[in-house]
């Protein structure tokens, strides 16, 4: 019994410290994805002097031979923006908070934090509702990334195939492959965190059914060796009398 408890306890802190670097990564992935200015990169290298990179928030310049950069920001985020833009924007801020509450709730949730309670089905509870958490937020973070992947992508390939030429073509950068990234990560940890709180909740289950069975079995043993004594046979009572006396 105890060797079987310290074993689902290594598994159980290795599966947490494992869900607590998905969910960092995963966090800081999206975040940076968010706020950085590289979704859409040209494709078009050898015709230019520059690589041109758009965010969800600026626009920047870099000059291949002397690396200086220049940023525009965009107009207020109250003026009239692309439908593509808008919408990642808000997919992604969403992605960034749910991701971080996850990430928070996972933090409190691990044994070695002694924060709230240090109850064992608490702990394992508040992972779980990490989990939900982290799945949640990497719904609106995959499909900003996948869609304005794939927007740039029909567009490029539109252009290419009726042979427009505007002087330069866009593929999607590396800021929008961390967004997928982030998203992927935030389910498979979500993922690994649910698993685990089902797998350690019925884990305990078998084990305090187990015992419960156990004592139950050795409190009706006791009962019945109560309840029942054998007759004493006519030389035992002598003896019995004997050694009174």
């Amino acid at each position: 019994m105890d060797t079987s408890s310290a074993g689902l306890g290594m598994v159980r802190n290795l599966s947490q410290y494992i869900g607590f670097f998905l969910a960092f990564v995963s966090a800081g992935f999206l975040i940076v994805a968010t706020w950085t200015d590289c979704w859409m990169q040209n494709a078009d290298d050898s015709l230019e002097v520059s690589t041109k990179c758009r965010g969800l928030w600026w626009e920047c310049v870099t000059n291949v031979f002397d690396g200086i950069t220049t940023c525009d920001e965009y107009d207020s985020i109250y003026a009239e923006h692309p439908l593509k833009l808008v919408a990642t924007r808000g997919l992604m801020i969403t992605a960034d908070i749910l991701a971080g509450f996850g990430f928070i709730f996972l933090l409190l949730g691990l044994d070695c934090v002694k924060f709230l309670t240090d109850e064992s089905h608490i702990k394992l509870k508040i992972c779980y509702v990490a989990g939900i958490t982290l799945i949640i937020g990497g719904v609106p973070g995959i499909i900003g990334s996948v869609w304005y992947a794939i927007d740039v992508y029909v567009e490029r390939s539109s252009l290419i195939i009726n042979n427009v030429f505007l002087g330069i073509q866009y593929k999607f950068g590396w800021s929008c492959w961390l967004g997928m990234i982030g998203s992927l990560g935030c389910f498979l940890c979500g993922a690994l965190l649910i698993s685990c709180h089902y797998f350690f909740k019925e884990a305990r289950y078998s084990r305090n059914h187990s015992y419960s069975s156990r004592k139950t079995y050795l409190r009706t043993r006791s009962q019945m060796s109560k309840a029942y004594s054998p007759p004493q046979t006519e030389t035992a009572k002598m003896y019995a009398v004997g050694t009174r006396v």
